[in-house]
């Protein structure tokens, strides 16, 4: 499979936003351990998603964007799997219902969009908030390889790695995804620091899944699950932030474990967050793939849609 597209002048991508707090504190369905996939057996959760869904579809249509969905099987590797009681094979069975959904939401919207591309999301193998420093590049591409071979088999157009905040574990994903023949972005999550809670800047864990990857590095990189406060202060100039292509941001600037406590919806300012946004496109052109993160649904993703294309 080829890579994913280069960036082009007047060209941008729009993703849904934080589609698991949007499912659990607007429609009130659960989540055992952050997965969507288990929504799979639940007609009216899986009508709710696909209103979701169409809502982004709608806003990328209004905008001229091309979309790019994804997002039910982010929990969809062998470990969390094992713990919600799915073996191997009926995890593969959901991760495939789960890009067949994503198809059929996008179905309808075929002639009112630029391009629709359907991906996989792979988040890492253990919680996106804790260190994860223990797991090896060579391991993490042993482990994320049964989830990109999955997506292989659905053809999906583009796969995400997000909130990964350990630079082994995303040189093993990158690594994985390229044996596999999959386009790949990896997204990184920041802290009130700055920083990955591993301990690098972006800068430096960008460069340096570079130079290990060598051939088999990433598409393209970006940032989610951090608010603009979070991460503006950790795009330094240089080379290296040509790299970066995409922006996902939390709706609200609050600690991202804080929010986890809160047991409702955060939406901040989503004229705020499209301003900083838009504001962010203009000092780097070569971000053209936006969404957004926890909290962020239809309403943030117009307000970023708009401030970045101002008109089409």
């Amino acid at each position: 499979m080829a890579g994913f597209a280069p960036h082009r002048d007047g060209i941008f991508y729009l993703t849904e936003g934080g589609q698991e707090t949007e499912i659990q504190y607007r429609h009130g369905y659960d989540l055992p351990e952050f997965a969507m996939y288990p929504l799979l057996a639940n007609d009216q959760a899986m009508a709710a998603l696909k209103d979701m869904y169409s809502r982004v579809l709608d806003v990328a249509a209004e905008h001229g964007f091309v979309a790019m969905l994804s997002g039910l099987d982010y929990r969809g590797s062998p470990d969390w799997g094992a713990k919600l009681g799915y073996s191997r094979d009926r995890l593969a069975d959901a991760i495939e219902q789960s890009i067949d959904f994503l198809r059929d939401v996008a179905r309808s919207y075929a002639a009112q969009i630029p391009a629709i591309l359907i991906g996989g999301q792979v988040g890492p193998r253990g919680d996106a908030y804790s260190l994860n420093q223990t797991i090896t590049a060579d391991e993490a591409e042993d482990y994320h390889a049964f989830q990109l071979e999955v997506h292989q088999r659905a053809n999906v157009d583009f796969v995400w790695a997000a909130t990964f905040n350990n630079v082994p574990e995303a040189l093993g994903v990158a690594r994985a995804a390229a044996r596999i023949g999959l386009p790949i972005g990896i997204s990184f999550t920041l802290d009130s620091n700055h920083r990955l809670k591993s301990g690098p800047s972006l800068k430096e864990a960008i460069e340096q899944v570079d130079k290990e990857a060598g051939d088999a590095r990433p598409d393209f990189y970006g940032i989610n699950c951090s608010h603009p406060i979070e991460f503006e202060p950790a795009l330094e100039p240089g080379d290296w932030s040509k790299r970066l292509r995409s922006l996902r941001p939390n709706a609200s600037a609050k600690d991202k474990i804080d929010l986890c406590k809160l047991g409702h919806i955060e939406d901040g300012d989503p004229v705020d967050l499209g301003q900083r946004m838009g504001a962010l496109a203009q000092r780097f052109p070569q971000i053209d793939i936006l969404g957004g993160c926890c909290g962020t649904w239809a309403p943030h993703l117009d307000e970023i849609a708009r401030n970045v294309r101002p008109s089409i």
